[in-house]
């Protein structure tokens, strides 16, 4: 299984647990349970059919007719089986209520033709189940209308009905069919509502968990390659002079020990957004996360550094001044790796307005023969760390030699300075 199929499977679930406990809010405590129960809902509609229906069933068995209590009986016995089978079970209580009408004397008094109605509806477009709704009584009609009940023919030769009593009960019978094809209609469109929000909240989760991963890895990143790059050049000085000067290889191995343990620092920070839930989205401003405490970090680590401000300070917010921070850094570290014959190396931050530009250069050169130490993610996460707010990245080589990284970021809180 993919880690993109497991995370999908994983959001999903996440989602339909969580849409489930909104929607079961919604509900009473009766829907709540037949909704956690749907076979208790299957047999509570059978008992209602079957009471429903034993009155004309006993009456017909005292005038001698035991037909009406065996088609009662089927019409529940097929209820059972109507979320498997709609059709056939809407199909076999048509049957069973022709053959009530046309050879009994009592005629039809069951609701099972609405309940296989109404189950048929919640399966099946709108349309299909009204076209189910009047087709399913056009054959109970035509039945009436060969045969009336005894007791109602009687009243209307006897002048108590009136002759088109039929046509009455006939618009009635396909008033209620309708009627039970609507609430099913009603009950669908729910459940697809339902399922659209469901599949919304999976997808919301799902782009949730992409974007908190793409978050940490990006921090992973900037974290393992600042950090052991310059742990990487200060090992590397500390080898050159400790035969020289000891004092001064003193002070690099020391400068080595603060900067591996900043390092597991933020790595513990970052593993914890990860196992802890309670943990702010937020807060993944790494210790120590002053721009001079990371400019000084990297002239320990023998970069030629000088650093140019103009304009207003930055803003005061922790996320765009981690941005802006997460791209000095990546910018450094890869002309830590990278560049050699170094003189300078300049960061200039500019501020005008809503627009904060930071421009690294270098003069130094890389090697024909150097091989990539990184995962070849950190332009990216800077250009994605630029997104957020709006802005941009530009990388590449100088026209006198040397490297040059550009950001240019835009703060929310004031219009851009250009379109």
């Amino acid at each position: 299984m993919s880690t993109q199929t497991s995370a999908r499977e994983a959001a999903e679930r996440t989602a339909a647990v969580s849409f489930a406990e909104i929607s079961s809010k919604r509900r009473g405590p009766f829907r709540r349970y037949f909704h956690a129960h749907p076979v208790a809902m299957d047999w509570l509609l059978v008992v209602a059919n079957f009471l429903f229906g034993l009155g004309n069933a006993i009456y017909s068995i005292g005038i001698g007719e035991w037909l009406p209590l065996i088609l009662l009986l089927g019409a529940c016995t097929a209820l059972v089986f109507r979320r498997h089978f709609p059709w056939l079970v809407l199909a076999a209580i048509v049957v069973g209520d022709v053959l009530t009408v046309l050879f009994t004397s009592t005629g039809s008094s069951s609701i099972g033709m609405w309940l296989a109605i109404y189950t048929v509806a919640t399966t099946v477009r709108a349309l299909h189940a009204l076209v189910a709704a009047v087709l399913a009584g056009a054959p109970l009609l035509v039945a009436m209308a060969f045969k009336m009940p005894a007791e109602i023919a009687e009243s209307i030769a006897s002048g108590e009905l009136p002759p088109y009593i039929g046509l009455i009960s006939g618009v009635v019978i396909l008033l209620f069919n309708v009627i039970a094809a609507g609430i099913g209609i009603t009950v669908r469109r729910d459940r697809q509502h339902e399922e659209e929000l469901r599949r919304w909240a999976a997808d919301n989760a799902l782009l949730a968990s992409a974007n908190e991963r793409t978050r940490i890895a990006r921090e992973m990143h900037d974290v393992v390659a600042h950090s052991l790059s310059v742990m990487i050049a200060l090992s590397d000085g500390a080898a050159v002079v400790v035969k020289k000067d000891p004092g001064r290889a003193a002070d690099v191995l020391d400068q080595l020990s603060v900067t591996g343990r900043t390092a597991l620092a933020d790595m513990r920070r970052v593993l914890g957004v990860l196992r802890d839930d309670a943990q702010p989205a937020a807060p993944l401003e790494p210790a120590g996360s002053e721009l001079m405490e990371l400019i000084e970090g990297f002239r320990a680590a023998g970069l030629p550094l000088r650093v140019v401000t103009s304009g207003p300070v930055l803003p005061e917010d922790r996320n765009f001044k981690l941005t802006v921070f997460r791209i000095v850094q990546e910018s450094l570290t890869n002309v830590l790796r990278y560049a050699r014959g170094l003189s300078e190396v300049k960061v200039d931050i500019t501020r005008a307005g809503s627009v904060v530009n930071i421009r690294v250069t270098d003069d130094g050169h890389a090697p024909a023969s150097v091989k990539s130490l990184g995962a070849g993610q950190g332009i990216t996460g800077m250009r994605e760390r630029a997104a957020i707010y709006h802005g941009t990245v530009d990388c590449g080589p100088r026209p006198n030699g040397g490297w040059m990284v550009e950001a240019t970021l835009y703060w929310p809180g004031e219009e851009p300075a250009h379109g």
